[in-house]
């Protein structure tokens, strides 16, 4: 389940050539300087980025759940929600568990999807292999794409392209800039077998790893894939667990004012 909204409003420009000149690899691979709107609220009353790239996604799994527990065992049911390497617990509140108040939601709500997925998959490795659906964190590295078109021009992305190419050069792993690299992690979890993607803990061998897969490239953009830990997991576990209790609420009381408004218009139908 991909999501790209990133509600950009402007570049701190003094800010950004503070973190690029002391900070040149982090600088173009989770930049600071850029300013999100903040407040946006969707025509459902829900925080925009937050229902864009978590919570819309949420409702589609959940719409399809009884598909995916039908699919036969032997091919094994997943979901793959796209995270970012921007994913960062520091913006995450969970006061404002909607984002509509945050100067970062998009990397608030990837973090989200971190906690959630992972939540998810533990969960479900506690069913049975029947009844199991798995869901896994992959992100794109660093990829080239248009979403900041709107605050920067061709020129200026031009030098943010030949930019990436050279920190990968210097030794990035994460600039996978162009699409097709930065597929490669979603890819490989959509068809490599189960067993070769669970992750556990070197401690005892049992526990899940609360781990994202994401898209790397080696200096010459050979791509593969890697793995990297969710930050701060044992932190904000307990936190994953009252965001989920949170999406299935909102979930159901949607679907249930949904079935009344079916059920008010087919009984004004009958009286027409």
């Amino acid at each position: 389940m991909n999501a790209g909204v990133a509600s950009f409003s402007e570049i701190d420009w003094i800010g950004a050539i503070k973190q690029i000149l002391t900070e040149p690899v982090n600088g173009v691979t989770a930049p600071n300087y850029y300013h999100q709107h903040s407040g946006e609220i969707s025509i459902d009353g829900l925080g925009w980025v937050w229902q864009c790239n978590l919570f819309s996604h949420y409702v589609l799994y959940r719409s399809i759940q009884h598909l995916l527990l039908a699919s036969p065992p032997c091919l094994g049911s997943r979901v793959l929600w796209s995270s970012s390497i921007e994913a960062s617990p520091e913006f995450f509140n969970p006061e404002d568990w909607q984002n509509k108040c945050s100067e970062h939601s998009y990397e608030s709500t990837k973090y989200q999807i971190d906690l959630i997925s992972t939540r998810l998959d533990q969960l479900a490795l506690q069913r049975p292999a029947s009844r199991r659906i798995r869901h896994f964190v992959t992100h794109p590295g660093v990829c080239s794409t248009n979403v900041a078109d709107a605050l920067i021009g061709p020129v200026l992305n031009l030098c943010k392209v030949l930019v990436f190419y050279l920190v990968r050069f210097l030794g990035s792993s994460n600039h996978t800039i162009d699409p097709f690299k930065a597929a490669i992690a979603a890819v490989h979890i959509s068809l490599a077998p189960l067993a070769f993607v669970t992750l556990f803990n070197n401690k005892d061998g049992t526990t899940p790893r609360p781990a994202k897969f994401g898209a790397e490239t080696n200096r010459w953009g050979h791509e593969r894939v890697g793995v990297m830990d969710v930050k701060e997991w044992t932190e904000n576990r307990a936190e994953s667990e009252v965001l989920l209790n949170k999406l299935d609420a909102l979930y159901q009381s949607l679907r249930n004012a949904e079935e009344v408004t079916l059920l008010n218009f087919e009984t004004a139908s009958e009286h027409m």
